[in-house]
């Protein structure tokens, strides 16, 4: 089975993407036959910067990024989005790569399950 979560919320501020980060991780630690793919859209594009600093005790979503990385996660930032937002030339967190919209409509198209943040 084949899931994508599209998130399209800012890193902080809700908990959108960091909900939709621990259902990923959920499903890779306890569904390990589920293939997941993360579509980062809008702010959720400023979720893939490296060197996030959050206060002690405080969910760090370029950490909870990089072990969906190392459990085979696919995770792409829409490049428009980045583009509006002047995040073109920056670097990502490893492993995040900035894609389009038809490699999203792609991925819908061969998903068994899409889910939205």
């Amino acid at each position: 089975m084949k899931v994508l979560i599209i998130i399209n919320d800012a890193p902080y501020g809700s908990e959108k993407a960091y909900n939709a980060l621990r259902l990923a991780l959920a499903l890779r630690k306890e569904h390990a036959d589920i293939e997941v793919q993360i579509f980062l859209m809008a702010d959720a594009v400023l979720c893939a910067l490296p060197q996030q600093k959050t206060p002690d005790g405080y969910y760090n979503l370029e950490r909870m990024f990089k072990g969906l990385v190392q459990k085979g996660v696919q995770i792409k930032a829409c490049g428009t989005c980045a583009d509006a937002r002047g995040l073109r030339e920056l670097n990502l967190i490893d492993g995040v790569e900035l894609s389009t919209m038809s490699q999203l409509a792609a991925w819908v198209a061969e998903a068994d399950k899409a889910l939205t943040f």
